[in-house]
């Protein structure tokens, strides 16, 4: 689906809700039965009885909101999977099931933050369920937070970079290249294409970064971004539910087009709705430096 930026009317368009994903483990297949049966309605459920397929789900899969995991499996407990993932990914909320008295593990992982919680077996699932909920929660915060650090931190060394091209450029076509590689590190796109427009129609200026596709004169994304002088976004759902996304960002300077920046990401899930509005207000501050540079040529 194609937009463009901040249209009030379609926000949840953009991005669409998806259930948190959930991976449990536990070497007993009824154990795993129940716990699917439990959470399959409110969560994307992965399962394994064993802390290594467990990893490797974690290597396919990416990311999970929370992880249920049984304390005592034959190749590896809990806890020594659980800390397995903690630096790749440290926002997770991990929770321990056990039948047994295994205090020294348990307060030792609680305590270096490897375990949000424990759980005796057998447990009620209603409790798991609002213990489950409350980590989910906590898993949102935490990336929100991290969510805004990131785009804050990018945003600035972008601006940065902006302001420095301004000052020292003395022409156009110097400027092109690195505005492109900072948009393309800064907010970690697939490719990046930034390609210079003159009354309505693209120049042969451009500079392209990572795997980008040539020429925009091409993609009806960025001609569209001309016509309407406006930004304009795709999240397209593949059959495999990945989300792929690409920006036709519209260089704008009083409603002349001075260009257009093509960003594109393959991955799910790349950027949201508030890395696309921190893009734009770099986008609106290359624009005057660009005009700038211009007067000064």
């Amino acid at each position: 689906m194609t937009f463009s930026l901040f249209s009030a009317a379609e926000p949840s368009k953009a991005s669409p809700v998806k259930k948190p994903k959930l991976l449990v483990v536990d070497d007993e297949q009824d154990n795993l039965d129940l716990l699917y049966r439990t959470f399959r309605r409110d969560f994307t459920i992965f399962r394994a009885d064993s802390g290594f397929k467990a990893l490797e789900i974690l290597a396919n899969e990416g990311e999970m909101a929370a992880i249920i995991s049984d304390q005592r499996m034959p190749e590896m407990k809990g806890t020594e999977f659980l800390s397995r993932t903690v630096s790749d990914f440290p926002d997770t909320m991990r929770i321990v099931l056990t039948g047994y008295t295994d205090i020294a593990d348990l307060i030792e992982a609680i305590n270096s933050g490897q375990v949000h919680k424990y759980i005796t077996k057998p447990w009620e699932p209603e409790q798991l369920k609002s213990i489950i909920s409350e980590a989910t929660q906590s898993y949102d915060l935490l990336k929100q937070r991290s969510e805004e650090l990131r785009r804050s931190q990018a945003q600035n060394h972008l601006l940065a970079v902006i302001v420095e091209i301004a000052q020292r450029s003395n022409q156009l076509a110097d400027s092109v290249l690195p505005l492109a590689n900072a948009f393309w590190q800064n907010f970690e796109a697939d490719a990046v294409v930034f390609q210079l427009v003159e009354n309505n129609l693209f120049t042969d200026i451009q500079a392209i970064c990572g795997n980008g596709v040539g020429n925009l004169s091409d993609d009806p994304q960025s001609l569209q971004a001309i016509a309407l002088a406006k930004s304009q976004i795709n999240f397209d759902v593949g059959q495999d539910q990945s989300l792929r996304t690409s920006l036709a960002i519209a260089i704008v300077f009083r409603e002349k087009v001075l260009g257009v920046l093509s960003m594109r990401w393959q991955r799910a899930n790349a950027v949201s709705l508030k890395d696309v509005a921190a893009i734009q207000q770099c986008a609106d501050e290359v624009a005057i430096a660009l005009t700038c540079i211009v007067c000064v040529a």
